[in-house]
């Protein structure tokens, strides 16, 4: 019996967001799946409009996974993950042995076709970036519901997490941003 699919469908009840009071929960699966297309977004858009030569399918899987070993340790609170180097450096540990124990869970067979999604490899370097980029994304659309909803426990995540996208300089990103992004603020009747 492989148990690696019936955990990963576990992530459908962890929230994020632990530390900060929500006004609607967002499961990691909600998550993943969000920032799978958003990733494959960037990848298109990276195309189309500058030049690029990726793959957007190969960059919504990467980003489908890219949490994934959550469904094991749960997820840790951003200001607690990264609170000091040490602490950033222990819990890539943690990373690293759920990751291997989520890969033990696949027969032997299909683990290699599966392990890049853990182990990010350098011919997904460039997918890598987008995917980074499209998990903070929707990290700030995240931040933008809750401040619409009237919550401002998360002004100031809102805040951090716009100047993190600005910084980043993906061309791509920019686009979305300014084309797509003021759309997420619309009424049903308004879209």
């Amino acid at each position: 019996m492989s148990s690696f699919y019936a955990m990963l469908d576990r992530m459908k009840y962890i929230n994020r967001w632990g530390l900060m009071r929500n006004t609607r929960q967002e499961s990691l699966s909600e998550h993943a799946q969000r920032t799978a297309w958003l990733a494959h977004a960037l990848a298109v858009l990276r195309n189309r409009r500058f030049g690029g030569q990726i793959d957007p399918n190969r960059a919504a899987l990467l980003a489908l996974f890219h949490d994934s070993t959550e469904a094991l340790t749960g997820d840790l609170p951003t200001p607690v993950k990264y609170y000091s180097g040490e602490v950033r450096e222990a819990y890539r540990t943690v990373e690293d042995n759920a990751a291997d124990k989520l890969l033990a869970m696949l027969p032997q067979d299909l683990q290699e076709d599966y392990a890049a999604f853990f182990f990010p490899e350098e011919a997904d370097a460039e997918l890598w970036v987008l995917v980074k980029a499209a998990d903070s994304l929707c990290a700030y659309l995240k931040c933008l519901e809750e401040l619409n909803a009237g919550n401002r426990e998360f002004s100031v995540a809102a805040a951090q997490t716009k100047s993190k996208l600005e910084a980043m300089q993906l061309p791509e990103l920019d686009v979305f941003m300014s084309e797509f992004l003021p759309a997420f603020g619309s009424s049903l009747d308004e879209l």
